[in-house]
């Protein structure tokens, strides 16, 4: 813990999650308006700033641009955290078993990773989405799917270098099952890596959800996303740029909280880079 305080990375990266955290559990408190709320006598009004009936503007349809960046944040939070999950879960059994059973059975998962990592991520994304069929559960299977060869692969990487250890083999010596070894044993002393990947994928998941909203494949109406509200302005882009500007700019800063805090927990775990930041 005295290391991640002393950390300005992982420190800056927990306080932008901190607070994205805290919107998206309080979001209709925070919100000055009704977020679905339309009124057509008021689109496309000019962000007004603090003070303002409509700090940020309004869209399209007269709906406060705020308020809908509060509650986006949800679907965000919610598709990262989920996919990230997924991922984690799957990524971490499947390169614990590739690296420890080795052989025929390493082999076939890592071929099928690699097929995986043939394709670019968002084009995957999108194909699976497109054959899904779009909608926010669709989106996080897509995320989660893309996202699971870097767990695999990392894990897997560590189990290898582990499983030579004399820990594991003392632990052969007395018995313990091969289950136990890898799970209790191994799999804990990989943790420090594996969760500065997550974290990264966590970053990763919000952009890849942002592109599926964005091309109409993710939250579909009235669903609130910040990838669907760039969409919506795009059109008006240049008479109206807060519409694309704000949900972006969140887009930015939750994304460079989850790299931060990698980055920053990256640092912790290598001693020699440890305190440096």
């Amino acid at each position: 813990m005295k290391y991640l305080l002393r950390s300005k990375s992982a420190m800056t990266g927990v306080i932008l999650i901190g607070i994205l955290i805290l919107v998206a559990i309080f979001a209709d408190i925070l919100a000055p308006h009704d977020p679905y709320t339309m009124d057509i006598w008021n689109s496309y009004r000019a962000p007004e700033g603090v003070g303002g009936t409509y700090i940020l503007g309004t869209d399209d349809m007269g709906r406060d641009v705020l308020s809908r960046i509060l509650v986006g944040s949800r679907v965000s939070l919610l598709i990262a955290v989920t996919a990230t999950g997924v991922s984690l879960i799957f990524g971490v059994v499947l390169g614990a078993i590739a690296g420890y059973v080795g052989g025929v059975i390493d082999t076939i998962i890592m071929r099928i990773m690699d097929l995986i990592l043939a394709f670019p991520s968002i084009l995957l994304a999108i194909a699976i989405v497109a054959t899904m069929g779009p909608g926010v559960i669709n989106a996080m299977f897509a995320v989660a799917i893309v996202r699971i060869p870097a767990m695999t692969r990392v894990t897997r990487s560590m189990v290898l270098g582990l499983k030579e250890e004399e820990f594991v083999m003392a632990g052969t010596a007395l018995g313990l099952t091969n289950r136990r070894i890898l799970f209790r044993h191994i799999l804990i002393n990989s943790f420090a890596p594996i969760l500065v990947v997550a974290s990264l994928n966590m970053g990763t998941a919000i952009t890849t959800e942002a592109t599926l909203s964005f091309l109409g494949l993710g939250a579909q109406p009235p669903v609130i996303s910040w990838g669907r509200m760039l969409a919506l302005g795009r059109e008006a882009i240049r008479t109206a740029p807060h519409l694309t500007l704000y949900p972006g700019l969140a887009i930015v800063f939750t994304v460079l909280g989850f790299n931060l805090l990698g980055d920053g927990l990256r640092d912790i775990g290598d001693p020699a880079l440890r305190g440096q930041k």
